[in-house]
């Protein structure tokens, strides 16, 4: 099973939030029901970015990186060949 860096964008107020997870749909879902503390008060949350990884140690390094990006940034990684979205 692949592990997943994910990026979600608040439907509210255009924020984003970085995430690990094995199946980045089903954490989306988790997202919108308001199971995390962090996400819950800028729901509804949409899918925009998602990178696969061979090992849970890319995963996590990866998501550290992408946790220090800008909006820019973060805009122009959706736009990418590397979203495995489309």
């Amino acid at each position: 099973m692949a592990f997943c860096v994910y990026i979600i964008q608040s439907e509210r107020d255009g924020s984003y939030y970085k995430g690990f997870s094995q199946n980045p749909y089903e954490r989306l879902e988790q997202h919108n029901r308001g199971e995390s503390h962090y996400t819950s008060s800028k729901m509804p949350w949409k899918l925009v970015h998602v990178e696969e990884f061979v090992t849970k140690r890319e995963a996590l390094i990866r998501e550290r990186v992408l946790k220090k990006y800008g909006n820019e940034r973060i805009s122009r990684l959706v736009a990418s060949p590397k979203n495995n979205i489309r």
